[in-house]
């Protein structure tokens, strides 16, 4: 697979390119990244192997990122070539608090910072980056509505917001004639595979495409990482990572990993990322990377995984879900025991009647 091997994002027609480029590390702001120059490098090469696909979010590096993109589109650039994603929620103003958040003023002010940031007329996908607990779902799916009709977004989406919450706003948006969500951008890698529960399911179900965020978690999947040197991890790099690191269960995944690297002569990361990109519902994997080399690394779509190595990856790394998600497991069986129904077989239930006797009818 290339990055011209381009996949409609979820029931929309849009185009994207099966690797989606993260821009967070574009800048130094935050004490890590890239500056101007290496990110237009990056960009350069990501476009030029065929990719279109940028994610964004108003708030990464201070702002700065939005404005390193911008600066890319307007030199010796076709704007229009380019599938730009940006977010809002993140505040930029301390202090402020209707400077944050999924409001109608916050909505309509973010875009327009957003839109000079990055020197274009619009975004082609304006994510939610979470969900605001304060502000009914319908004000900020009128809002969005809006912002498509006057042609200054394209798409819209939800990044990190609860499956129930998300089937909500595209249900409404579905009844008032509103633009409709496209996709959802989530946590989703084999170390984190909890959103299998509810997210994965809702978006099979609404035709919402998946855009994974963080798909080598953090870096711990290039298997830089081992049980003897994980104590050296700097704790600059947040809870998030040493936490990971403190888990034996982190590292039986990595073994698996390693494995199946060894085995097609590859590294942990494609492999990683491959079984990802074989999962149900996946559109693009955001990849977030320092330097060009990094890129080209992650952006090699030359291995596909076989059955039995995707299911080494799926039994090390097979998480617990919530209720009732194992419970339904054997729902099958209890509404239609001893039948077959697309191409499912249900077996004998222990509840059900065996004989006419047996019924109380």
């Amino acid at each position: 697979m290339a990055l011209d091997d381009y996949i409609t994002l979820g029931r929309s027609g849009l185009r994207v390119s099966p690797l989606c480029l993260g821009a967070m590390t574009f800048g130094q702001e935050w004490g890590f990244g890239t500056d101007e120059a290496a990110s237009h490098a990056i960009l350069s090469e990501y476009f030029e192997r065929g990719g279109n696909f940028i994610d964004t979010a108003n708030v990464y590096t201070k702002g700065h990122s939005e404005v390193i993109l911008g600066n890319f589109l307007n030199k010796n650039f076709r704007r229009d070539r380019a599938v730009i994603a940006t977010k809002f929620f993140g505040t930029m103003y301390p202090s402020d608090p209707n400077a944050g958040g999924a409001n109608r003023k916050t909505i309509m002010q973010a875009l327009e910072a957003s839109l000079k940031r990055l020197r274009t007329d619009y975004v082609d996908l304006y994510w939610m980056h979470c969900w605001d607990k304060f502000t009914p779902i319908e004000e900020t799916m009128s809002c969005l509505d809006d912002l498509v009709r006057s042609g200054k977004v394209r798409y819209i989406g939800f990044s990190d917001t609860p499956a129930w919450k998300t089937a909500e706003a595209h249900t409404l948006a579905k009844l008032r004639g509103w633009t409709a969500l496209s996709a959802i951008q989530i946590e989703y890698s084999l170390l984190e595979r909890t959103v299998e529960g509810e997210l994965i399911p809702m978006a099979l179900e609404l035709g919402l495409g998946v855009t994974p965020w963080s798909p080598l978690k953090f870096g711990i999947l290039t298997g830089k990482y081992t049980r003897e040197n994980r104590h050296k991890a700097s704790p600059d790099r947040g809870e998030w990572i040493t936490s990971q690191l403190a888990k034996e269960k982190t590292f039986e995944v990595i073994d698996a990993v390693m494995a199946v690297a060894k085995e097609m002569q590859t590294t942990p990361a494609k492999v990683a990322i491959a079984w990802l990109q074989a999962q149900p519902g996946v559109t693009a994997p955001i990849i977030g990377v320092r330097t060009k080399e990094q890129l080209l690394d992650n952006i090699q779509l030359d291995i596909k995984l076989g059955a039995e190595q995707i299911k080494l990856l799926s039994d090390a790394s097979k998480p617990k879900l919530n209720f009732p998600f194992d419970f339904l497991k054997g729902a099958g069986t209890f509404m239609a025991a001893e039948t077959k129904i697309n191409g499912e077989a249900y077996g004998e239930s222990l509840l059900a009647p065996k004989t006419d006797a047996d019924r109380f009818v």
